[in-house]
């Protein structure tokens, strides 16, 4: 069998002390003790909330191979009679497995931040870059201080390519991160007000995402997007990290991997890509703008990468968005079809925009409503109220007439809409949940957006548990 890691190569990296008889090696890493699986090692990772030591016993009887555990939590361990590694501290020593992972690995390593379009553009590449050799990404949002060097020990040793997504909140959270990672491309998809509760205003957030150029490998590449405000700001700031290879894209007549004649639609979307004397037809099957900006970017880390660019662009043809990330659903009301967008993983007020631009474009039926269903975005600081009321003029210009709303900031946003729009109100979450179960009406088409804080999550699985997907033989009318 081809480990992960063998046991000797697991203590070795993490400076660890093995207790027990080890087995040979592991197949996987969890630091979940309710989705390990057999042959699994278990790391104890202490979080914000719970600690992994109290659940080592758990993930032994699902099947870990080994635990790795904190020298300090071991008196507290005596029942758990599973082979060990004892390390310091489990979360450095996972970070140490991690940058042990990147030193054995051959891939071609691509690192996406910015603050909208991360995850897409990740699961983009993932898609991309397949026909070319095997993949690995994170299954998840894993872009944080535990999330990344998880993702890195977890790269086996056959990836052709990596693809990490690299997140921040505040200033100096990327800089460790991209030193672990070393990507050979490094993507900024777009700077935009995220987070602004912790930052002064967006050029502070584009210099804290240029922290991403300091950890390129010598020789490799910084894909900035062209488009946007701060790309002056984020050039400099390679070129003064060392980067030599600096590559622009996006629809500005100076891209160079540049998106022409976009044509979006309801299902999907179309455009040119050029690439100096290069031309290539692009098809996408999700809609919007921002979707297709964001496969401007992959392709472009593609081509990098030495990958096969016309396979790439075909697998795009059949790219299909995401859980949380406008994934669509056609279910089923009194005999008759709605659509549900997902866009319920996180917000802010570019996505908004982006998101509300795709409601717009959507095709109800018969009598059905294009309906927004928009919940606070987080970390805005002092400026929460004017961002939720400026959103009022993407919903007017987008024609939408239905607007259903939750949360203490999304109240800026109810009283700044006209008259002429639709709008309901409910404090909380839940009972805006119970609404939409009861209002959503054959022909509509709801568009579920907020912050990951805010739980519209919950709307989307109540509107999922109530009705029932289209079947294949099904029609919608």
């Amino acid at each position: 069998m081809e480990w992960l890691w063998t046991s000797k190569d697991l203590v070795a990296a993490m400076a660890g002390r093995p207790i027990g008889n080890l087995p040979e090696g592991i197949s996987g890493i969890s630091i979940d003790s309710r989705s390990v699986s057999a042959g699994d090692a278990f790391f104890a990772i202490k979080g914000d909330r719970v600690d992994g030591h109290d659940f080592a016993g758990v993930a032994v009887a699902n099947g870990a191979g080994l635990v790795v555990v904190a020298e300090g939590k071991l008196p507290a361990l005596g029942r758990v009679s599973a082979p060990m590694i004892v390390v310091d501290d489990v979360l450095a020593a996972l970070g140490r497995l991690g940058v042990a992972a990147r030193a054995r690995s051959h891939a071609q390593i691509i690192a996406v931040t910015g603050s909208v379009g991360k995850t897409t553009t990740k699961e983009m590449l993932r898609t991309l870059l397949a026909p070319s050799g095997e993949v690995h990404a994170a299954v998840a949002s894993f872009n944080n201080h535990w999330g990344v060097p998880l993702t890195l020990a977890r790269m086996p040793v056959s990836a052709r390519y990596g693809v990490f997504e690299v997140g921040m909140n505040h200033p100096g959270e990327i800089r460790p991160l991209v030193a672990m990672v070393r990507p050979h491309v490094a993507i900024i998809t777009t700077v935009a007000p995220a987070h602004l509760g912790n930052f002064a205003n967006v050029e502070e957030i584009a210099i804290a995402k240029a922290e991403i150029f300091e950890g390129i490998e010598p020789g490799g590449a910084g894909l900035i997007n062209r488009d946007n405000d701060q790309y002056f700001l984020l050039d400099n700031a390679a070129r003064a990290a060392g980067v030599s290879r600096i590559f622009s894209f996006g629809q500005h007549v100076q891209a160079d991997f540049r998106m022409e004649d976009y044509e979006g639609g309801p299902d999907g979307s179309a455009y040119t890509l050029v690439n100096g004397y290069a031309r290539y037809n692009v098809t996408i099957g999700a809609p919007g703008l921002h979707i297709a900006e964001n496969s401007v970017a992959a392709l472009a880390a593609v081509s990098l990468c030495g990958a096969d660019l016309g396979a790439a662009i075909d697998a795009l043809g059949v790219l299909q968005a995401v859980k949380g990330r406008g994934q669509r659903h056609r279910l089923v009301k009194d005999g008759y079809a709605f659509t549900l967008i997902d866009e319920s993983y996180n917000a802010n007020p570019a996505s908004m925009r982006a998101a509300v631009a795709v409601l717009s474009t959507a095709r109800t039926q018969g009598a059905g409503r294009r309906i927004a269903v928009l919940g606070d975005m987080l970390e805005m600081g002092v400026h929460s109220d004017s961002v939720h009321a400026d959103l009022a003029g993407p919903v007017l210009a987008a024609g939408i007439t239905h607007v259903w709303l939750s949360g203490p900031a999304m109240v800026n946003l109810r009283d700044a809409l006209p008259e002429t729009v639709e709008v309901v109100y409910r404090e909380k979450t839940e009972e805006l949940a119970a609404y939409a179960v009861e209002a959503v009406q054959p022909g509509d088409v709801v568009m579920v957006k907020s912050s990951l804080g805010i739980g519209f999550g919950k709307i989307v699985a109540a509107l999922l548990d109530k009705f029932p997907p289209v079947a294949d033989t099904q029609a919608d009318f």
